[in-house]
């Protein structure tokens, strides 16, 4: 379906780097009753879309608010899934991310403030460890809260070749990120997302206060989002570019972050 829409519509494809085309899935209820009960129809078609820079100040550090008091999701609910749900509430509470000089909620989870999403993304925290080594840190689906992503398992394959860097996908409370920042240990901090591929944090408002987060130009965000650009207009080869009107894909494939976590099966 999504092969031949886009062969289809390939003229409203942008033929430019700050901008891209958009495709969106979408799978709604077709029951013809008004009832709280589910739905045994529905319709799944796909939304295409030219689209500009996701922000339209381009690659700049946002700041995150850190509020326990409000939580996207929770273990055995829905929150590892792409529903209007999860997202609707989310945007009361940016608006008062807005009032504290913030652009995002960075979303906390339990009494020890376990991270695990920022806004509508994935999180990756860079660390410095007590041996010396540089571990990039993204909190696990397995929890049951966190949306799987497309964009976080290709950066978190693409960075576990890279020398010099331990790539973890583990627990991590704010208490151990702010434990870093006042060591010196705290490196960067960026989203992902399918929109916005890498979104780097300067500052964390957690407890009354903003934090800032080094943003290097030379970073390892700016390198995670050159090399993901890189392979996505074709300057090298990947094995992950597949050419649209040669699509050869595996249908019976189901990517194992897919796959409904084991929390919510409980």
């Amino acid at each position: 379906m999504h092969q031949k829409l886009v062969v289809t519509d390939s003229d409203w494809v942008p033929h430019d780097t700050s901008s891209s085309l958009y495709i969106r899935p979408t799978m709604i209820g077709m029951e013809p009753t008004l009832g709280v009960a589910p739905a045994d129809e529905a319709r799944l078609f796909v939304l295409l879309c030219p689209v500009g820079p996701y922000y339209s100040t381009g690659f700049k550090p946002v700041n995150l608010l850190c509020d326990p008091n409000y939580v996207r999701a929770w273990p055995g609910g829905c929150g590892y899934t792409k529903m209007g749900s999860n997202y609707a509430p989310t945007l009361w509470t940016q608006k008062i991310a807005e009032q504290h000089g913030c652009h995002q909620c960075l979303w906390l989870f339990g009494e020890d403030h376990e991270i695990t999403e920022v806004g509508a993304m994935n999180l990756f925290i860079l660390l410095r460890g007590a041996d010396g080594v540089h571990e990039l840190v993204t909190p696990p689906l397995s929890t049951g809260v966190i949306l799987p992503g497309v964009t976080r398992r290709s950066i978190i394959e693409l960075t576990q070749t890279w020398p010099d860097l331990r790539v973890s996908e583990r627990k991590i409370t704010m208490g151990e990120v702010m434990e870093a920042q006042e060591e010196g240990r705290l490196l960067e901090m960026f989203g992902s997302g399918t929109a916005a591929v890498v979104s780097p944090v300067g500052g964390l408002h957690y407890g009354g206060k903003l934090h800032k987060i080094a943003t290097p130009e030379d970073g390892l965000a700016a390198r995670i989002m050159a090399a993901m650009s890189d392979i996505y207009y074709g300057k090298v080869a990947s094995p992950w570019a597949v050419d649209v009107e040669e699509w050869n894909v595996d249908k019976s494939q189901l990517l194992e972050d897919y796959k409904q976590p084991e929390a919510a099966r409980s």
